[in-house]
């Protein structure tokens, strides 16, 4: 109830990740612009489009929020705005977790499914638009549970909160349970699904004999490009599921922590407790960073390097584009 160490460290983190967020996704934002325009733009640009503005989201409406709240300690917005902004403050951390499935599952069929190309464009409208619909249905809730609250004895102190908003503590875990598994452990598992599953497709089309009736140099540059996509898969799958997993799971193991035994969990400092869920948030910078530089980097490789075919695709069945991550 009072402004101490805990708020000061809230305005700082967030005011630093604030400005570092913004000029990542909006680098972001205005490459992928400027290549949709372009009749050569692929669908992974849409993507990390919709990726960027839904981390600006949560640039731009989680962050301020939190600094203003936490430079006021009490809530003074009155409680339609109190509303309005818990929608928001979950809105775009879940858009960015369903975007990065859409991510994931797009590169999942690219690679594993590349013969179901004919309805690839409208299958990747439907998976963002399931994306945006999602995020609205995840944080609509958040607007019956959070209300302003007057303090039973200061009454001058009132609070966006929500307490007696459930019937039981058991209504309570289990919509905490439910924004756990929407937000962290659903874009979590069809991450490590789809590139485990990408990964795993292109070391088995590395070690598959080539056609003996291709010449010695096609073989060698047929090898030599699986060889070059597994190492980057690799690369990038790893940093993909380290830059998800490390900034998400301390908060929501100590969440865990606090639905089995609240008595025990309350007793960590307030400062630490505050800490992991601005740590949670650095989730928003670190995606124009691992998607962009891996995406914009590999464009630019690609079109030096030499093309195996006319339309990217060998006689191993599996299509070929200049990286596993931006087929176009």
């Amino acid at each position: 109830m009072r402004f101490n160490s805990g708020h000061i460290l809230a305005i700082v983190f967030y005011s630093v990740l604030m400005v570092l967020s913004a000029i990542g996704n909006l680098t972001v934002l205005i490459v992928t612009w400027r290549r949709r325009r372009k009749a050569n733009s692929s669908r992974i640009n849409t993507m990390l489009m919709h990726l960027a503005i839904a981390d600006l989201l949560v640039t731009f409406i989680l962050m301020p929020i939190e600094i203003i709240w936490a430079a006021t300690v009490a809530w003074w917005a009155g409680d339609t705005v109190c509303r309005i902004a818990s929608f928001f403050r979950t809105f775009g951390l879940y858009q960015s977790s369903f975007v990065l499935v859409c991510i994931s599952l797009d590169r999942y069929f690219a690679v594993l499914k590349p013969m179901r190309f004919s309805d690839v464009d409208r299958r990747s409208k439907m998976m963002l638009i399931c994306a945006w619909l999602g995020s609205v249905i995840c944080s609509f809730p958040q607007m019956l549970v959070f209300k302003v609250q007057r303090h039973p004895n200061i009454t001058f102190y009132e609070q966006c909160i929500t307490i007696n908003s459930f019937p039981s503590e058991a209504h309570e875990l289990t919509y905490s349970l439910f924004g756990m598994i929407m937000m962290y452990a659903f874009p979590l598992t069809v991450i490590i699904f789809s590139y485990t599953s990408i990964l795993t497709e292109i070391c088995k089309k590395s070690r598959a004999p080539i056609e003996e009736h291709f010449s010695d140099s096609f073989r060698r540059s047929s090898l030599g490009f699986f060889e070059r996509a597994r190492s980057r898969t690799l690369k990038m799958t790893i940093v993909i599921f380290l830059a998800f997993f490390i900034c998400w799971t301390p908060y929501h193991i100590m969440a865990f922590w606090y639905w089995i035994d609240k008595k025990t969990a309350k007793g960590v400092d307030q400062r630490i407790q505050r800490g992991l869920f601005l740590f949670a948030c650095t989730n928003s910078s670190i995606n124009p960073i691992v998607y962009g530089a891996f995406n914009f980097r590999n464009k630019h490789s690609s079109q030096s390097r030499g093309r195996l075919g006319t339309n990217n695709t060998c006689t191993t069945g599996i299509r070929l584009p200049p990286l596993p991550l931006n087929p176009n």
